[in-house]
């Protein structure tokens, strides 16, 4: 006898239907999944602390109301110039010049150098003295020959002191003395490391001949010159 199947009973009749139901619900729970978040709970038995920082102060503004401007003041009334005739005569005021007509005669001013009370270095007077034996040499070569008769004067005239020697002081000694607008010799004065040496070097440059006197712009005047002697025992 040969079983006969329900067509009611029949599985395969709707399983697509199954299938696309089953694989929806499959998909449903793993996108749940997928997308499900966890958060872990923190319980904060010290209480919940408000910041005051996390407030803010939100300012309450109000609108106030501007009153409308004032009206503008009316304009002023133009005023009424009169114009007047002019008739009186103005008298003109005439200004003179208060310059007189005398000349002013300017005299012209004369300078006069006056070199007579002033001493006038030996290097920088512009006619040195003329030491004798210097007259009939060049006048760019008097400097020269002037320094050179005053050292063959001081080897002629030198003499060691005797009382230095047997001492043995020696050194030099500055001599500075003023060739005078006559051609003296004046105002010796010394300076070394022993008096006995100045006192020499003091009778040396008084020994020296009278000079003609140097001059500065044509005028005879006061040279003042400085040499050193050196006292040496050998």
């Amino acid at each position: 006898m040969q079983l006969k199947k329900n067509p009611k009973a029949n599985l395969n009749k709707n399983r697509n239907l199954y299938f696309v139901i089953g694989l929806t619900f499959v998909l449903g729970i793993t996108w749940g999944a997928v997308e499900y978040k966890s958060y872990d709970r923190q319980l904060n038995f010290d209480g919940v602390n408000m910041l005051e920082d996390d407030e803010e102060d939100i300012p309450i503004t109000e609108q106030l109301k501007t009153p409308p401007p004032p009206p503008p003041p009316p304009p002023p009334a133009p005023e009424v110039i009169e114009i007047v005739e002019d008739e009186e005569e103005v008298e003109e005021t005439v200004i003179e010049s208060t310059e007189s007509d005398e000349e002013m005669i300017i005299e012209d001013i004369v300078v006069e150098d006056d070199f007579e009370d002033i001493d006038v270095p030996f290097a920088v007077i512009e006619d040195v003295p003329i030491f004798p034996g210097c007259e009939r040499v060049a006048k760019s070569e008097r400097r020269t020959c002037f320094q050179d008769q005053m050292n063959k004067h001081i080897r002629k005239n030198f003499r060691y002191p005797d009382i230095a020697q047997e001492m043995g002081i020696q050194g030099r000694v500055y001599v500075n003395f003023i060739i005078s607008k006559d051609g003296s010799i004046t105002n010796i004065r010394m300076r070394g490391p022993d008096k006995n040496l100045e006192n020499e070097a003091a009778r040396i440059i008084g020994r020296l001949p009278k000079m003609t006197p140097g001059k500065q712009r044509g005028t005879a005047v006061n040279a003042r010159f400085t040499l050193p002697i050196k006292f040496r025992i050998s």
